[in-house]
């Protein structure tokens, strides 16, 4: 049994025994970028590139995977990660988030992006390893959210290194985006805790492209086991400052044409980040789960490994709750990711969502998978959905189990949750019981770990991550207000749900629901 085994009670325990250190307050006069920064590095600005509207959320939701798929381009290379991780446009709304005083000053201004990220703070570093069959000399680049442009860090074909390490993963491609995470970037605030915050941050960023892709007839499939070590010496990066957590190898048109060479021996990034704050401090326990889950990178999961992991089907003593059938509006991606933002408090309980608006975002979470190396086809979902009933038309107030395979709801805990739901919520941004539903996905995370080893928490995290984008997208698709929080009791969260014995574990709320009207709002758009 692994570390990440002891981290992941201790994140289930933290709402009742705080993680060290307890008495951690954040130097937000001394908070690091949200971006990496490279001083000298040559840039190069991405292309428009305008998105049909007839790539429709419900394309994008509720489709098939493709595997024999479209290619990339420059031009669509740009349009996702724009989408996905640009900077689209300034918002300002009085809302109930406690961070509402600083975001009138442009130092600290919030800028919207398609992608959720936790606590807002979008610590996900996109490099994008080139070879000859791209638009650009070959080499290494980073990608810079503020500027929407490709810095240069290295020039010379090193596709090959990138392919040995995945092994025989995305064999065909000479063009690969690999994902890290600079820990300081959430660890400033989240100290030990933030490894649980970022591997879902990595999740949500990959749904964004996956979703975005699928509406485009395109394929994102992304390897969570490869050699990180070796890809980390290419990048230039320290053991422990920074994880590389996924690699999406991309269909490239001329790609296949030119293959991958051997690369360049013992090439390496010499460009380094530029740290904002004067302080960097380190965390023991965020030492250790990295090194945890990056030890044996390279063993990735035979194709049945996962299935011992998957969810029982609920258990059930009531007639099941039969939905509508899932129907989202014809609504663009573009359009769904550029309308998603939190609600922070502005629920109204005076307006009940429909029954199909529940059944449609239940449906399109549980439908949500990473497609990663370790989830070939035919791999059960690893995720389960439970809902909390508040205000729905035609749903009776209770906890449910959703069963998608029936699409219907099986009845686990009669009675108006409200009050359970707030008085195990830690922060006062949300008043739950206003929500016409809260969400929850669940894993069974110690079974995962078991079946697949400690790099297994990086999957749990990140598949509960991509959920949580589906949510988003669905709910801004719906024309819903939307929430994802982690600040509350999942101890209680298991009592409530009879959940000790299956060993599932809820790793996130996701509160969907009408707004008030008529919110005090700014927004300018950028792009």
């Amino acid at each position: 049994m692994g570390y990440a085994h002891e981290y992941a009670t201790a994140i289930m325990h933290r709402g009742r025994i705080p993680m060290e250190p307890a008495d951690f307050v954040p130097d937000w006069a001394d908070r690091p970028r949200k971006a990496k920064y490279y001083p000298g590095a040559e840039s190069f600005p991405l292309p428009d590139a305008p998105y049909p509207a007839d790539a429709t959320v419900t394309a994008g939701l509720l489709a098939d995977d493709m595997p024999d798929a479209g290619r990339f381009s420059l031009p669509l290379l740009s349009g996702m990660l724009l989408d996905s991780y640009g900077l689209t446009g300034r918002r300002l709304g009085v809302q109930a988030n406690t961070d509402l005083g600083a975001l009138p000053h442009y130092t600290q201004a919030n800028w919207s992006r398609g992608t959720a990220s936790g606590g807002g703070l979008y610590p996900v570093s996109i490099y994008w390893i080139s070879g000859p069959s791209g638009p650009l000399t070959p080499g290494v680049h980073y990608y810079s959210p503020p500027r929407h442009a490709m810095q240069r860090l290295l020039a010379g074909d090193v596709s090959g290194e990138v392919a040995a390490a995945l092994g025989s993963y995305g064999a065909g491609t000479d063009q690969f985006l690999v994902l890290g995470v600079k820990y300081w970037q959430n660890a400033f605030k989240y100290n030990s805790f933030s490894f649980h915050a970022v591997s879902m941050d990595v999740g949500a960023l990959l749904q964004t492209w996956r979703v975005w892709a699928r509406a485009r007839g395109l394929w994102v499939a992304p390897a969570l086991w490869f050699d990180e070590a070796e890809l980390a010496r290419l990048l230039g990066l320290g053991e422990d400052e920074e994880g590389l957590f996924a690699v999406v190898p991309l269909r490239w048109d001329g790609a296949e044409a030119h293959g991958t060479s051997p690369g360049v021996p013992c090439a390496a990034v010499r460009r380094r980040d530029q740290e904002r704050s004067r302080t960097v401090l380190e965390f023991e326990t965020l030492h250790r789960i990295h090194r945890a889950t990056a030890e044996y990178a390279t063993d990735r999961p035979g194709p049945e490994a996962l299935r011992p992991s998957a969810p029982a089907p609920p258990a059930t003593t009531t007639d099941p709750v039969a939905l509508p059938p899932a129907e989202f509006p014809d609504v663009s991606v573009r359009t769904a990711l550029r309308s998603r933002r939190s609600s922070f408090g502005r629920f109204d309980a005076t307006v009940p969502v429909t029954a199909t608006q529940l059944a449609t975002t239940l449906a399109a979470c549980a439908a949500t998978r990473l497609g990663s190396d370790a989830e070939p086809a035919g791999t059960p979902r690893q995720a389960r959905l439970y809902a909390f009933v508040n205000h729905v038309d035609g749903v009776a107030p209770g906890a449910y189990a959703y069963e998608p395979d029936t699409h219907t709801l099986h009845l686990v805990a009669p009675g108006a949750p409200g009050s359970f739901l707030q008085r195990n919520y830690f922060l006062s941004n949300y008043n739950l019981e206003q929500a016409g539903a809260v969400i929850v996905p669940t894993v069974r995370t110690t079974a995962v770990l078991d079946a697949v080893g400690d790099r297994g928490y990086r999957l749990v995290n990140a598949t509960v991550g991509a959920i949580a984008q589906t949510f988003y997208t669905a709910s801004a698709a719906l024309g819903l207000g939307a929430g994802v929080a982690l600040g509350f009791d999942n101890i209680s969260y298991i009592e409530e749900l009879g959940l000790a014995d299956s060993g599932e574990a809820p790793l996130l709320i996701m509160l969907l629901g009408n707004e008030r009207p008529c919110p005090a709002d700014f927004r300018s758009e950028i792009v």
